[in-house]
This record gives C-alpha cells, sequence and structure tokens, in this order.
C-alpha cells in the first residue's frame, strides 16, 4: 500500500493508494477507519436492493403487483439506498484515532 502526502511529489499522488491531504501519519488510520465504513455501507446498500428485487420480481412476474406500486417500491428503494449513503456524513474520526500519542 503507497501513502502519500500533499506537500509531497505529484508522481508519488498519483501513485499513492492513500493520499493525506495534511501532513499527519496518524491520518492512515482515519483514511482505513473511513474505507472500512464506506465498505459496510456498500454492503448494506446491496443486501437491502437484493431484498427488494428478490421479492419485488417473482411478484411482478406472476401478475401480482400493480405497475404504480412496483414504481413507487423502485423509486423507494432507490432513496433508501441514497439515505443510507448519506449517513456517511456523520462520520467523524474518534479523537482516539488521530491525537498524537507521542509529544
Amino acid at each position: 500500500m503507497g501513502i502519500a502526502m500533499a506537500a509531497g511529489t505529484d508522481v508519488a499522488m498519483q501513485t499513492a493508494g492513500i493520499t493525506l491531504m495534511q501532513s499527519d501519519p496518524l491520518r492512515v488510520v482515519a483514511a482505513i477507519n473511513i474505507s472500512k465504513h464506506t465498505y459496510r455501507k456498500i454492503l448494506q446498500n446491496l443486501f437491502w436492493a437484493l431484498i427488494y428485487n428478490l421479492l419485488g420480481i417473482p411478484l411482478a412476474a406472476m401478475g401480482l403487483l400493480n405497475p404504480m406500486l412496483a414504481g413507487a417500491a423502485m423509486a423507494f428503494s432507490s432513496l433508501s439506498v441514497a439515505s443510507n449513503t448519506l449517513l456517511l456524513k456523520r462520520w467523524k474520526p474518534s479523537t482516539a484515532l488521530t491525537t498524537r500519542v507521542f509529544p
């Protein structure tokens, strides 16, 4: 894994997996933490989209689902995925992750 700081060269920033915008190496922990939260949100969104489709598609194929209701369900599905993703905006790095241990 490559890590570059914003004060580094352009080549280092382009090839790095993580580019820190501040010259503080402790921010790597916070970057990995938010990436784990983001990955969990992706899995949650895929799970709920799968559930919607597993329920909706067979009902629609059997003619038991009104097209208006199906359209509303798909809109609700998109809305729930978007709102679940927006919960990531509330994430803040914990103070233990960003404070220096050494003076």
